[in-house]
């Protein structure tokens, strides 16, 4: 079975191939592997009306099943921001560290305890005929002062997952892979996939 993830982001593509690689039936695609395929804008209000745009026009286009995801960091202290908007929150061409200054900066004044924050994402599995199902998975946790850690991406310096006293980007991708947003809707979305 082919399954095409409709994503560019090689973190993504990665952190998603490795945490479907016991699944030796699929065989992985992504949009690198589609040179034509359509750019999606992702305008969306919520991760779930983006995971299932991306996906729903993906598999439209390549004929396959495919998997479009769209996840965020919220934040208690900023109302919720960056939210929907996370990878733009500096901008449409900022970069993951750019991004993390602009988060800090906001935050500078919020005490220890006031930092509470989660990371969510949105998987949606679409048909090329158009049905499609979306799952939500949730990572409780806080946001620290400065960045700490060399692995993942995007927030994962700045973010220590409730229960562990390191942030993502120091547990590495075998913790990350189990704990994560991300892998909890992976988990759910396996589940619709592989009827397991």
């Amino acid at each position: 079975m082919k399954l095409v993830l409709a994503t560019r982001n090689l973190g993504k593509v990665r952190e998603l191939g490795e945490m479907l690689s016991d699944q030796r039936k699929v065989e992985i695609l992504s949009l690198r592997d589609f040179s034509d395929a359509p750019q999606i804008v992702e305008d969306g209000e919520t991760y779930q009306e983006n995971a299932r745009k991306k996906a729903t026009q993906i598999a439209e286009h390549t004929g396959y099943l495919t998997l479009g995801d769209d996840s965020g960091l919220e934040v208690d202290a900023l109302n919720g921001a960056p939210g929907v908007h996370s990878a733009r929150y500096a901008g449409e061409n900022a970069s993951d560290a750019q991004r993390i200054e602009k988060l800090l900066d906001a935050l500078k004044d919020v005490p220890d305890d006031q930092r509470t924050a989660r990371f969510k994402c949105a998987i949606a599995i679409a048909e090329p005929e158009g049905q499609s199902k979306v799952v939500v998975g949730v990572c409780e946790g806080k946001i620290i002062r400065e960045s700490r850690g060399v692995h993942g991406f995007g927030y994962d310096p700045v973010f220590v997952p409730a229960g562990y006293d390191q942030t993502f980007a120091e547990l590495g991708d075998e913790v990350k892979n189990r704990i994560s947003h991300r892998a909890k809707a992976l988990r759910m979305a396996s589940k619709v996939l592989f009827n397991g």
